[in-house]
């Protein structure tokens, strides 16, 4: 036989009726640990659920197991929707304590979906940040769908970020760091000079390589911010760190060599090969203004042809070998252009090394290289890789790159655009971490 409850017009109390519709409303609730005692029509059109407890109730202070009740409450519950909004009113029984010799006399019982002093269900909680975090929606939006409040959302993500991991108790052996803005630009006036200044609010994300889970968002992209978190973790923590993969970043080095000393430093080869790209691209500009005395147009072979000039030799097609050597026949009459991107091409060279003897040696052919172009641009360029040569050893040897780094500022960034931004540094971090965590357990 099938039963079937109509939860659109009154009713009488089902517990007044027969058994199973009771059990077939408490199924279809489906509410861990509580019991449908009846269902009805508001006067607005909200359905009303009223329930009750069945788990055993025991003292909070002795957990001796109550068996006389002393009186009772209702309380009304924020539960999550079911076929639309339900109100849910539990009545909530008060027992005396069992235990004579217990200072507590009577106390409220209390469920695992509802724990002592909570409004709202644990399915509730749960399910609002499985749609911000898992789904992907604002936490604006979720209020909405949910019938809460925005607080009681945040709230949510705030617990749920608050029972993650300690990082102290994890044991990384290969981080990675890198910094990303955490708003956009603006200008604020000193008062002191009366000058308009201008604030980049920069965030430096540390994240570890083997399991690619943001372990930490400090404030700041200098020496202090990742100094002062280095220093707040143990001592074994910290000596059992390994590699560092960061950028090409002055500040972040100091704050390893002070914290991390026995570490060996990596630095990443996009970055690298994205300054040899920066120092081509101000060597075409540089050589259209003396040459031109203008900028360059789309007439012009060298510019419509500036991106393929940062792509690499082993890419090329033949048709874009041919259209690379246009530009250098018809746009290049001095040779410099040329001479800049086979430096270029030799850093590229160098980061592919199988060996440290074979690095060894690309890196004597791009000092030859660069000699052979004599060029501001490409000198400053080869200061920089000689200043961190021993990073790109270690990075030759263990592979270790920002990469994860990277993708988790990807995912940082939809998080701040679904926000359409955040004020709350916090708000902020607990929505990383939070992110970070799942797609890390997926």
């Amino acid at each position: 036989m099938c039963l079937s409850i109509d939860l659109n017009r009154n009713h009488e109390p089902l517990n007044q009726r027969t058994e199973g519709v009771a059990d077939a409303a408490t199924i279809l609730f489906n509410l861990p640990d509580y019991r449908v005692l009846s269902a009805a029509t508001g006067a607005f059109g909200q359905r009303r659920v009223r329930v009750c407890a069945t788990a055993t109730p025991g003292c909070p202070d002795c957990g001796v197991v109550a068996t006389r009740k002393h009186s009772s409450r209702v309380q009304r519950l924020r539960d999550v929707p079911v076929a639309g909004p339900v109100e849910v009113l539990w009545r909530k029984f008060r027992w005396f304590c069992a235990e004579g010799a217990c200072p507590r006399k009577t106390f409220y019982e209390s469920t695992t979906q509802v724990p002592r002093r909570a409004r709202a269900t644990r399915r509730l909680r749960d399910a609002l940040v499985d749609a911000v975090i898992d789904s992907g929606r604002s936490a604006a939006e979720t209020a909405r769908a949910f019938g809460v409040s925005w607080w009681l959302v945040q709230k949510c993500l705030g617990l749920s970020a608050a029972a993650l991991p300690d990082v102290n108790k994890s044991s990384p052996t290969r981080l990675g760091i890198d910094e990303h803005r955490f708003r956009s630009v603006r200008y604020f006036r000193d008062p002191n000079t009366n000058a308009w200044r201008r604030s980049e609010p920069w965030m430096t994300t540390i994240v570890d390589l083997d399991t690619g889970q943001v372990l930490a968002v400090v404030d700041g992209r200098d020496s202090s911010g990742v100094g002062d978190w280095l220093q707040a973790r143990p001592l074994q923590w910290r000596l059992g760190v390994q590699v560092v993969a960061i950028d090409p970043s002055a500040a972040f080095r100091k704050a390893l060599r002070m914290w991390l000393p026995r570490t060996a430093v990596a630095v990443d080869a996009f970055h690298l090969v994205k300054l040899a790209n920066d120092a081509l691209t101000q060597v075409r500009q540089r050589l259209t203004q003396e040459t031109k005395g203008r900028r360059g147009r789309s007439g012009d072979p060298v510019w419509a042809n500036r991106h393929l000039l940062m792509c690499g030799a082993n890419t090329l097609s033949a048709r874009a070998w041919d259209r690379l050597q246009t530009v250098f026949a018809v746009d290049d009459p001095t040779g410099r252009l040329e001479a800049a991107w086979h430096v270029k091409e030799q850093v590229r060279s160098l980061l592919h090394a199988g060996s440290l003897a074979d690095a060894a040696v690309k890196r004597q052919a791009l000092r030859e290289a660069v000699q052979s172009a004599a060029q501001p641009e490409t000198s400053r360029l080869w200061r920089t890789i000689e200043r961190w040569w021993e990073p790109i050893e270690v990075m030759l040897i263990t592979g270790a790159t920002t990469a994860k780094v990277e993708a988790n500022n990807t995912t940082i960034k939809n998080i701040k655009r679904r926000g359409r931004g955040f004020r709350n540094q916090s708000n902020y971090r607990s929505r990383i971490l939070l992110t970070s965590a799942r797609n890390s357990q997926a």
